[in-house]
This record gives C-alpha cells, sequence and structure tokens, in this order.
C-alpha cells in the first residue's frame, strides 16, 4: 500500500517563493476552501508532476512555473511503500528529477525517460491514467471511467486486477515471434540462395570436366583485341594532345582581348563625360546672351569663340570616338575568337578523358580474363576441391533446413501462447470472475447514494443499465448529477478493488469541486457518509468553493491569494 505523507511545491502556478507544505496522512478527512483562484487546486497539478512530471489539468510543462518569479519551481513528496521511504523531488528552471529511498538518492545515470518508467512500474505500481481513476476526481480536464475509450478502459482495470504482466508478457512474445520470423525469413532466403550455389557449383564441376584449350584461347583473343583498343585511343589521345598546344598558341594571341576590352571601356566612358560636358557648354551659348547668375551681358566676340571651340572640340572627340568604337569591335572579335579557341580545348580534354575511362575499362577487362584464365587453369588441376565445396554446400543446405523446421515449430509454440495471453485469453477469465464484484460495489455505491439502477460492465467494458422507468439506458442517456452519482461509484470500486487486490492501494483519496457542480442536497449528505463511514484507511481530501461545509470535515485548509500569491492560511 501507498502511503502518501507530505508534499510541498513553491514557485510552482500562483504559489511564489515562500513554500506551500500539506500533511496527506493527518486526518481522514480534509476539506480544502479558497476563491476562485485562490491556489486550492494547485495541489492536484503539484501532485501529478512530482509524481508523473506532468499536471493534472491541461497546463503546459513551461507554465507551471510561477509567471512572476520565472524561476526555481519546485515540487516535493514524500510517501511509503511497504515500510520503505521514498522521495521524489522535481524542478523547473532548473531541472530536477530525483528520487530517494530510505534517505538515499538513487543513482541518476539513466535517462529521466528510463527513471520515470522505473519509478511507475517499481514503486508506485500504476500509470498516470489508473492513478487519476483512484486517487483523483477533478471537475476540469478529468476524464472519468465511463469517457474513456475502451482501450483505455482496459489499461485502467488491468492495472487495478495486476494483470498487465500478461500484456507485457504477450509483448515479450509478440517481440520474440517477431524476431523468430525475421529470422525464418533470412534462414528463407538463406535456403533459396545456397540452393542456387549447389545448382551453380553443379553446374560449374560440370563447366570445369568440359572445359578445353579452346575457351582459353577465346579469353586471349578478346584479350588481344581490347590491347589493340588500347593502343588505338593512346594514338588518339597523343593527336588530340597535339592539336591541343597548337590552340594554346592560337589562344596566347588572343589573351589580351578582355583586358583591353576594360580598358577601351573606361575610355568610352570618359570620352562620353566629355562630350557630354561640351554639348552642355555649347547648348549654353547657343541659347544664351546674359549670364542667368548675374545677369551681364555675355560678350558677342567672347560668346561666337566659345561656341566654335565647342564645335572642335566636337568634331575631334567625335572622330576619336568613332576609331574608339571600331577598336572596341576589333578587341571584341579578338575574344570571340578566344572563346572559341576555349571551347575548342575544352572539348579536347573531354575526348582525352574520354579516351582514358575507355582505356581504364580496357584494363580492367584484360585484367578480369587474365584472372579467369588463371582460375581456369587451376581449377582443372584440383577438381577436387570443387566437389570438397559441393560436399559443404550441400551440408549447410540440410543444416538450413533443420533450423527452419526448428524456428517454426518455435513459431507454433509463441503463436499458442500468444493466443493464451491476448484479450481474449486467460486476463479475459481474470476479468470475468472480478466483474460480479465490480458491477456489484458499483451498485452498491449508487445505492448509498439513492440512485437505484442496475449498472453492469460487460467484459469489454461496455455498459448495460436498466432503471425502473427504461430498460435500455446508456451513461450518456443521464443528467450531470446522476453522472456524478457513477463516477464516484466507480471511484470507489475502483479503489475498493484495488485494496483487495493489494495492486495499487493507496492512503490518498482527492475530489475537486464535486459538490459544486452536479450533486444535489441529498447526494451531498450521502457521499460526506461514504468518505467518512464507508471509505476505509483513506485521508480524502475535497476541494470546494461551496460555503456551510466547514463542520463536516476533521480539518480545514484554506487558499487566498495575498500580493498576487497564492498562500495556504495556517
Amino acid at each position: 500500500m501507498i502511503i502518501f505523507k507530505t508534499i510541498s511545491w513553491r514557485n510552482f502556478l500562483s504559489t511564489g517563493q515562500h513554500p506551500t507544505t500539506v500533511q496527506l496522512d493527518k486526518n481522514p478527512t480534509s476539506l480544502i476552501v479558497g476563491q476562485n483562484g485562490a491556489g486550492k487546486s494547485t495541489i492536484l497539478d503539484a501532485l501529478t508532476f512530482s509524481l508523473y512530471g506532468k499536471s493534472f489539468r491541461k497546463i503546459n510543462k513551461g507554465q507551471l512555473v510561477n509567471s512572476v518569479n520565472e524561476k526555481n519551481c519546485f515540487v516535493e513528496i514524500e510517501f511509503d511503500v511497504n515500510s520503505v521511504e521514498w522521495k521524489v523531488e522535481r524542478g523547473i528552471k532548473p531541472n530536477i528529477f530525483k528520487i530517494y529511498r530510505n534517505g538515499e538518492e538513487l543513482n541518476q545515470n539513466s535517462s529521466a525517460i528510463d527513471q520515470q518508467k522505473w519509478l511507475e512500474q517499481n514503486v508506485l505500481k500504476m500509470n498516470y491514467k489508473s492513478f487519476t481513476q483512484i486517487v483523483i476526481l477533478g471537475s476540469s480536464t478529468f476524464v472519468p471511467f465511463m469517457q474513456l475509450p475502451v482501450a483505455s478502459r482496459r489499461e485502467v482495470v488491468e492495472d487495478l486486477l495486476d494483470i498487465k504482466i500478461f500484456s507485457s508478457m504477450n509483448d515479450i512474445v509478440k517481440m520474440r515471434m517477431r524476431d523468430i520470423k525475421d529470422q525464418v525469413k533470412t534462414l528463407e532466403l538463406k535456403k533459396e540462395s545456397l540452393k542456387d550455389k549447389v545448382e551453380m557449383q553443379k553446374g560449374f564441376i560440370k563447366k570445369i570436366e568440359s572445359q578445353t584449350k579452346t575457351d582459353i584461347d577465346k579469353k586471349k583473343q578478346l584479350i588481344d583485341t581490347y590491347q589493340k583498343n588500347i593502343q588505338d585511343r593512346y594514338k588518339v589521345s597523343f593527336d588530340v594532345e597535339n592539336r591541343m598546344a597548337d590552340l594554346k598558341k592560337e589562344m596566347d594571341k588572343f589573351a589580351d582581348a578582355s583586358k583591353r576590352l576594360r580598358e577601351f571601356g573606361g575610355i568610352k566612358g570618359k570620352m562620353s563625360q566629355r562630350i557630354s560636358t561640351i554639348v552642355k557648354d555649347h547648348k549654353f551659348f547657343t541659347e544664351n546672351t546674359v549670364c542667368p547668375t548675374c545677369d551681364q551681358d555675355i560678350e558677342e566676340i567672347f560668346r561666337v569663340n566659345r561656341i566654335k571651340d565647342s564645335q572642335n572640340k566636337a568634331e575631334e572627340l567625335r572622330k576619336g570616338y568613332e576609331e574608339l568604337l571600331q577598336a572596341i569591335k576589333d578587341e571584341e572579335a579578338r575574344e570571340s575568337k578566344f572563346t572559341d579557341l576555349s571551347t575548342e580545348v575544352s572539348n579536347s580534354l573531354n575526348e582525352i578523358n574520354t579516351n582514358n575511362t575507355e582505356i581504364t575499362g580496357f584494363q580492367k577487362q584484360i585484367s578480369r580474363l587474365e584472372s579467369e584464365i588463371q582460375t581456369i587453369v587451376e581449377q582443372i588441376e584440383n577438381q577436387s576441391v570443387e566437389h570438397s565445396k559441393l560436399s559443404e554446400l550441400n551440408e549447410s543446405l540440410q543444416e538450413t533446413f533443420d533450423n527452419l523446421a526448428e524456428k517454426k515449430d518455435k513459431i507454433s509454440y509463441y503463436d499458442f501462447i500468444y493466443n493464451l495471453l491476448k484479450d481474449g485469453g486467460v486476463k479475459a477469465k481474470i476479468i470475468n470472475k472480478y466483474l460480479p464484484l465490480i458491477n456489484q460495489q458499483v451498485n452498491r455505491y449508487l445505492q448509498m447514494m439513492d440512485f437505484y439502477i442496475n449498472f453492469k460492465l460487460d467484459e469489454e467494458f461496455n455498459e448495460t443499465i436498466e432503471t425502473p422507468i427504461h430498460e435500455d439506458f446508456t451513461y450518456s442517456s443521464f443528467s450531470e448529477g446522476e453522472k456524478m452519482r457513477v463516477d464516484l461509484s466507480l471511484l470507489f470500486t475502483w479503489r475498493e478493488i484495488a485494496r483487495l487486490k493489494n495492486s495499487v492501494n493507496t492512503n490518498l483519496l482527492i475530489m475537486d469541486e464535486v459538490f459544486d457542480s452536479s450533486l444535489d442536497g441529498f447526494g451531498t449528505e450521502e457521499f460526506l457518509k461514504i468518505i467518512r463511514f464507508v471509505v476505509k484507511d483513506a485521508n480524502v481530501f475535497v476541494i470546494s468553493h461551496k460555503t456551510g461545509l466547514e463542520d463536516r470535515f476533521d480539518e480545514v485548509l484554506k487558499f487566498e491569494k495575498i500580493k498576487g500569491f497564492s498562500r495556504l492560511l495556517s
């Protein structure tokens, strides 16, 4: 049994640096009260975060850190399992995950995921889903058992009945079957490969026995042909290299064309600028007889001389510009010639590379043929060796047949075990054994809350509900208050089953706002009787903002928000 003792948190959600500590095993019943937003439901998120590394409500991990202090988020929980003391510490900014057993910290070499898996499987003996079905009943993000999909319902019940071992065993069987089937596939491929090798070896031996000098002569003729092809390619490459040398000499004549074009381009730009200045000057003295800046008359002789001077300079520049354009045209032709020669050199290089590739290919063919000739000579001299290889291949083939038969027998054996461990096998028989007790307990708690229906779960965990008014009814047909009674009855039933099985039995039961939403006054009275007199060996915490219940509980924990931070008032 898990005895939860204390939980403490700071800088968690709306709680600040001042830590909040709640003793979980102090009183049989405790009421947690406070205004909306005071932080009374924070205990739910602190509890699931400390044990499972995630919140109970749908809150991202990063949002669990207090938004004011923004660091040093820390949660610590202490509990006993079969007289062994455990403590789990978790933190964000910085990240912390530590597990202590009897005061000593456990080895931290494994990953956080592996540590969490070990904690759930070996200490808590329940996963998050089962924990929220038997320890916590929430009002917002909690998903009641009846609203879970069938697969999740089965997972919870298997956890409670401690029969998940069969699922784990089945996973192991499936993994082993998969491994053996992979081995069978490998052996099948090996078998086919060996059969092919045996046939090839038989044909090879037959070929050796009938091998004649003609085959060797044919291979030698091919070698001669390849050698002639190599010589031809060398000759072509030699001619191309000579041609490339001539082309490169020709290219040297035009190598400076690009440089000269750049120089002419610069001269052209300067001449264009000069022409623009002369045109501007000519235009000014042609169109103006008075200075537009100082309003003085421009002497006519001076103006005529300037116009004539501009015309003379323009004529000189025009002739020079035309000569420059012709020079640019000539250099462009030389540059084009250089480009053509470069292309031809590149093509020649490609031709040489192609020849070299072909020569390499011919040389490889010659090496292969020489190796084949050598092999034929050796095999003709050593036929007994090839017969020994054939015997070895036949033995290996027979061994593969034997291994295949053994593996297929194992597959049949594992297939039988797999069917036995499936949901419809051993687990179904165990579940069917407990179903009458489960249904009996659910209806017992329903009657305690004055809800007289006949509720049944079948082996697939689908419900059948009969009422005095309706024979065919479903969970979704009920009102919210009636659904709450069913959810509470299932919660109490799961705790009872867990206590009987001693699988995931715990002292802690927390219910969030069960009084505030769907239970009417009469249902509240019956519920209070159940948690006080029927639920055994439990420390029950009820979260509510409903007033008038304080005297019905052994302890009242009040949360308030002080200066923006949630505080538990002492």
